[in-house]
């Protein structure tokens, strides 16, 4: 049978891929861009310092960990052909000595997104539903489970994004390691997606007394279905972490999907733009950009409190960048 990620543990074991603690830098000149009168700070994630996984690198520690305890030779995963997370896991099945199929949406393109020429770079090996639709992954990684199983493999199988209560609790982590970094309470809006890194770090701020407000830019799904996603996942991560179970009130969420899951949207263009020129940071144009572009539509009032402290966490995406370039020139 397939192995899946273990849910019933105590305490996570952990890979080690990421450089922790990434750094926390200060922005002044993009809050003032912004409009912001109080600290605004970044959270470099896009500097973890393995391969080019960005945040991707906290959920893989403990998915890679669960992975080489549990047996496991090949890790099956899957998304969009642009996806981080898929990149990521190939690279980290690549430095575990693991083997690793990665399941796409849609069909093959003459033109390979950069996050898929580096997984296959890494190793990957690659199937195409030859269905558009995201959703058509999920089956279709199950039946290459079983194909792998009737070869005499054992595979462990990971939802898109890597969206799992323990692949979360490296971000419940991540939430600690963030609070021991500030000397304040703060705001913290991050790009929400498949909901794994948001629902950790809300479990973390619920556990360390809810001294961090964490807010997540909903990229691509409606926040009322990412709300409930976020709240089962940060559930399922508190369990796993032996800490209090978050609340509804707990998740809090925008709308900044724009025109659409994968496509940018033009206050994420023009954050994108402020954000290179004032901290000379890269944001990608369909997640952390999304995130900075409603920022200060999630602080609301906040964004003119000059004692109020506000992290934006750069979750990383340098390849998605790369693609929205390419795109450009097109």
């Amino acid at each position: 049978m397939a192995v899946k990620p273990d849910y019933t543990g105590t305490t996570p074991l952990r890979a080690g891929l990421a450089a922790l603690p990434t750094p926390l830098h200060e922005a002044p000149r993009l809050a003032e861009a912004l409009g912001m009168r109080g600290r605004l700070l970044l959270k470099r994630d896009d500097l973890t310092g393995f391969a080019v996984a960005g945040n991707k690198a906290r959920q893989l520690e403990m998915l890679i960990a669960d992975m080489c305890s549990s047996g496991a030779d090949v890790l099956v995963t899957g998304g969009m052909p642009g996806s981080n997370f898929c990149q990521a896991a190939a690279a980290a099945a690549a430095w575990a000595g693991l083997r690793c199929v990665l399941v796409y949406a849609g069909s093959p393109s003459p033109v390979r997104h950069p996050n898929q020429a580096a997984a296959v770079h890494w190793g990957a090996r690659v199937r195409w539903t030859h269905d558009a639709d995201r959703a058509s992954v999920d089956a279709a990684m199950e039946k290459a489970a079983a194909e792998l199983i009737r070869e005499g493999r054992t595979p462990f199988v990971v939802p898109r994004g890597g969206a799992t209560p323990l692949g979360s609790t490296g971000f419940h982590l991540a939430a600690a390691e963030l609070d021991a970094q500030l000397d304040s309470h703060a705001t913290v809006v991050v790009g929400t997606g498949s909901g794994g890194t948001l629902a950790g770090l809300v479990a973390g701020a619920v556990a360390m007394g809810r001294r961090l407000r964490m807010c997540g830019a909903s990229v691509s799904r409606p926040p009322e279905e990412t709300a409930r996603r976020v709240l089962e996942l940060s559930r399922g991560c508190a369990r796993l972490m032996g800490t209090e179970l978050p609340r509804e009130t707990d998740v809090i969420l925008d709308d900044a999907r724009g025109p659409g899951h994968g496509r940018p949207s033009e206050e994420g263009e023009r954050a994108a733009r402020l954000a290179l020129r004032t901290s000379g940071i890269v944001l990608d144009p369909v997640y952390s950009a999304k995130a900075l572009g409603a920022l200060t539509r999630i602080l609301g009032d906040r964004r003119s409190d000059p004692d109020h402290t506000t992290v934006f966490w750069h979750t990383g995406g340098l390849l998605d960048a790369v693609a929205g370039w390419s795109q450009d020139d097109q």
